[in-house]
């Protein structure tokens, strides 16, 4: 009966260890997993926080990079425009430039009919070329020399002088059109030259943000992947712990009494016993 009550003792003093030390091991395993998840929920919200961020950035590239296409197609608009304005500019003088000196040329030869004293005499080589142009258009001043519209003379004559003044007044206001649309031409492009180097420089440090961001969601990426491997090897310790406590831990209170029990029957049996032994 000693022996029977001794081991019934050492089982309930195994029993109460088991369950201390479960009790601690589960409370440390809980603790654990609960730290993991607060961590991995931190952690997700700074990747969440970075994604918004990359984001944004993303946003800025892409109308940053929109922007500078833009203005470079403007500058190459306003390229071609002055390119053609130019080139309208200089056919115009060239015009207007031929059609004075046709007209000075014939006018110098009427004078030369008719006002002797106001007549010019042109260098061989200009009297080549003006004498081939007053050739091609001889047939405009064929009445001219007529001897006998000497009274109409100084009437053509009046006639190509506001012809040429209006040819130097097209010209003039052609010239100052021309100074003023290259001087805005050339500011437009300085402005378009800065606001573009401007842009390239917030694009250069837009693209460097972003690869700042995405080291770091890499990085928390990685940790996070970390930190979910944890959580998942404390849940399977976790699991493991409750398969082996959880029995114990359900079944202590019964298995505690039962053993009370027990050794309480043996005292009331070795009571008795001691009693027969007695009375006999």
């Amino acid at each position: 009966h000693g022996e029977m009550s001794k081991m019934l003792t050492s089982d309930q003093l195994d029993d109460d260890k088991k369950k201390q030390e479960c009790l601690k091991q589960i409370k440390a395993s809980e603790d654990e997993i609960k730290s993991l998840e607060r961590l991995a929920s931190d952690l997700q919200t700074v990747i969440d926080e970075v994604k918004m961020a990359l984001d944004g950035v993303n946003v800025e590239i892409r109308a940053l990079e929109k922007e500078i296409r833009e203005l470079d197609k403007s500058v190459a608009d306003a390229t071609k425009v002055r390119k053609e304005e130019s080139l309208g500019y200089t056919n115009l003088m060239a015009s207007d430039s031929a059609a004075k000196e046709l007209i000075n040329f014939a006018k110098n030869r009427m004078n030369q009919f008719y006002n002797p004293q106001l007549h010019k005499h042109a260098k061989k080589e200009e009297l080549s070329r003006q004498q081939r142009i007053f050739d091609n258009h001889a047939d405009l001043l064929q009445e001219s020399d007529d001897p006998n519209r000497r009274e109409g003379s100084n009437g053509v004559i009046a006639m190509m002088d506001l012809l040429i003044a209006e040819l130097d007044k097209e010209m003039q206001v052609a010239k100052t059109d021309e100074a003023n649309a290259k001087e805005i031409y050339e500011r437009m492009l300085k402005d378009a030259q800065e606001k573009r180097a401007t842009d390239l420089a917030l694009l250069g440090e837009r693209h460097s943000a972003k690869a700042a961001l995405e080291g770091n969601l890499q990085a928390h990426g990685d940790g996070h992947a970390s930190l979910e491997k944890q959580l998942l090897t404390g849940n399977e310790h976790s699991a493991a712990l409750h398969a082996d406590c959880d029995w114990l831990l359900q079944n202590y209170d019964a298995r505690k009494e039962a053993r009370a029990n027990e050794k309480d029957a043996l005292s009331k049996a070795k009571a008795v016993l001691s009693g027969a032994d007695y009375e006999q």
